[in-house]
């Protein structure tokens, strides 16, 4: 088991896997018993429950490599942002928040969200407003509303250790992800450079390694500099004209074809969707006859 980071009161607890997908890190705030997400590791979050204790559980937001061990804290109270009180609804409501459309890709998700990540339907007890200071007596965190990654996602800077938890905005090299239904690219863009300006001295994410310190500049452009890269390879792409099918089949998010299909296909065409209708904002790119073309 890889030991938790300690910055003051505050701990990041890895994920397992490196906190890779489907698990995420978690942050625990000492003599509050806060926990921040619950995807990490069973036998670590078990441990905190027999000592020093879990009083209870705050979500960055609703996705469900954050909730898999919701049911080790049942009873506790447990915290989000109102603006995604729906996404918890259950599995169906799940869906939808991502935008699921393929029957096939749901038959997949229904399977695999009750499985492996334990969803059921689940009512928050309390809310969040964004800017709000929160007393936890070893420090204050403030919680921080960062939309992009999903519209009521929460970054919380414990403002005494002068730590920064970013959760999803993660900066890792496979970049930033905004294809949820709700998702934004100019939201994520405006929210990263918004967390980027927060005082702190270490910022925790949710996947991969997940600490950050010293001059972390480079590393949140490299981040944003994906979202480029993106666009101009399927600028590149819509020389010729393409259907939506053609420009999934390009892979230009996840590189190469890859199972499952309801993941990557799915977010394949989820991100490269968004980029479309930015394209298309901007009238950089044209559609006509199903077909998408660079003008």
């Amino acid at each position: 088991m890889t030991h938790d980071k300690r910055f003051g009161p505050v701990r990041l607890i890895p994920g397992a896997h490196r906190g890779r997908y489907p698990n995420s890190n978690s942050v625990y705030v000492e003599g509050a018993g806060v926990l921040v997400d619950a995807g990490a590791d069973a036998e670590r979050y078990r441990e905190l429950l027999a000592g020093p204790g879990v009083k209870e559980v705050w979500l960055s937001h609703w996705h469900e490599d954050h909730l898999t061990h919701l049911d080790l804290f049942e009873g506790l109270p447990l915290r989000q942002m109102a603006a995604e009180a729906g996404a918890l609804g259950g599995i169906e409501a799940m869906l939808d928040w991502y935008g699921y459309e393929k029957e096939e890709y749901r038959d997949h998700w229904r399977k695999t969200l009750r499985e492996d990540f334990h969803i059921r339907p689940r009512r928050a007890t309390g809310g969040f407003a964004p800017g709000e200071v929160i007393d936890l007596g070893s420090c204050t965190a403030e919680v921080i509303h960062a939309p992009g990654h999903t519209p009521g996602f929460a970054a919380f800077f414990f403002r005494e250790p002068q730590v920064l938890f970013m959760g999803d905005y993660d900066l890792t090299a496979f970049g930033p992800w905004y294809g949820d239904r709700a998702g934004s690219i100019d939201e994520t863009i405006a929210s990263v450079r918004r967390l980027q300006q927060v005082p702190a001295k270490v910022w925790l994410t949710s996947h991969e390694d997940g600490c950050f310190e010293g001059d972390v500049a480079p590393v949140f452009d490299r981040y944003l500099a994906v979202i480029d890269e993106r666009e101009a390879k399927l600028l590149d792409l819509l020389a010729e004209p393409r259907t939506m099918d053609e420009i999934v089949a390009a892979c230009i998010v996840y590189r190469k074809p890859r199972e499952p299909k309801a993941f990557f296909e799915w977010g394949e065409g989820a991100i490269m969707g968004k980029h479309l209708q930015r394209l298309l904002a901007r009238g950089a790119i044209a559609l006509e006859g199903g077909r998408y073309r660079r003008l």
